[in-house]
């Protein structure tokens, strides 16, 4: 006996929009950049930060979402640029629910979930070459810290960036050397200054909707 399944005329033509938002629910919404734009420090402000972030969530082919870059600023909080949550990774894994668990021990970012926007994996301590500093300028409450290579405009040999650590790796087991946003100051805010303590300009984007 066959069974002949019958869609109505409302169930067919409602499909595509469930599909569109089952596709939206778990749309990549938060990445570490697989380049920076290469002029250290310097990235032209927040705002050619978030441009940035967008122009490489487009080219991995990721539309529609608004990207922010997590970095501060000395009059913004990283933590207020990027949202509500929750985040989710090129491969669909959370990475927090909300802000605050963003910033509390119960955050999921490692060197296996920190992805770039290709669904790669970044380099970390141990790897060739190590680039596990993240630019953040950041306390680890998401908080402005004041290094900021001038709010991220200056690619000078002095000055510094706070940085956290994507991999959670450091030279100890110290709660600063896990930390995935408040590690340490960058030394100068060249290209080749950030490269020097084990990183490459990369930096955090999350969609803030």
């Amino acid at each position: 006996m066959k069974i002949v399944t019958v869609l109505t005329a409302a169930a067919v033509l409602s499909l595509p929009y469930v599909l569109s938002a089952a596709a939206q629910d778990t749309a990549m919404s938060f990445f570490v950049t697989s380049q920076g734009p290469g002029d250290g420090a310097n990235l032209g402000g927040l705002e050619g930060a978030d441009a940035h972030c967008s122009s490489l969530a487009e080219a991995a082919g990721v539309t529609g979402q608004t990207w922010a870059a997590y970095l501060s600023t000395s009059d913004t909080n990283a933590r207020d640029r990027i949202g509500s949550g929750p985040w989710v990774n090129a491969n669909g894994e959370t990475i927090a629910e909300s802000v605050n668990q963003l910033h509390s021990d119960e955050n999921r970012i490692s060197k296996e979930t920190a992805l770039d926007e290709n669904g790669e994996m970044v380099n970390g301590r141990g790897d060739e070459p190590n680039r596990h500093d993240i630019l953040t300028g950041s306390m680890p409450d998401g908080a402005a810290h004041e290094a900021t290579c001038e709010d991220w405009t200056s690619n000078a040999e002095d000055g510094s960036a706070m940085v956290g650590h994507h991999d959670r790796m450091g030279l100890d087991d110290s709660a600063e050397a896990r930390s995935w946003n408040s590690s340490h100051p960058s030394r100068g805010c060249s290209q080749t200054g950030l490269q020097s303590t084990g990183g490459d300009g990369l930096f955090y984007c999350f969609a803030t909707q």
